[in-house]
């Protein structure tokens, strides 16, 4: 099972960006897609899921400003990002669960992160 996650770089606050998450190796129509974001000294943090049937579940903090989306077809979840913060800046996983959820403990495959920078 392999999640390669992209699309992070460097952008000014106020900016966008657009994470995509690709998995392979698993029933990817069965299975839920987090991303969750760690930052330095800090703890990981749960940003937003989509499920198998496509419901989605957001952090407060990103509610409005970040849209978690899912393609069937290319086995890809995107999470475009915009308004973008400083406090957004961390390194960014995507990871794959049977069900929704915040909780990073009930994922079972993690990606490798992909780095978001956002000066300001």
């Amino acid at each position: 099972v392999q999640l390669q996650a992209s699309g992070g770089g460097l952008v000014q606050a106020g900016g966008s960006l657009r994470l995509s998450c690709e998995v392979s190796g698993l029933d990817f129509r069965t299975y839920a897609v987090g991303w969750f974001r760690r930052a330095p000294g800090k703890e990981r943090e749960f940003v937003a899921a989509v499920g198998w049937d496509s419901s989605t579940y957001y952090s407060d903090f990103v509610k409005g400003r970040f849209t978690i989306a899912r393609d069937n077809t290319e086995r890809t979840v995107y999470l475009p990002m915009i308004s973008l913060k400083p406090e957004d800046a961390a390194v960014y996983y995507c990871a794959a669960s049977r069900g929704i959820s915040a909780e990073g403990r009930f994922y079972e495959y993690w990606g490798q992160g992909t780095q978001v920078t956002v000066s300001s």
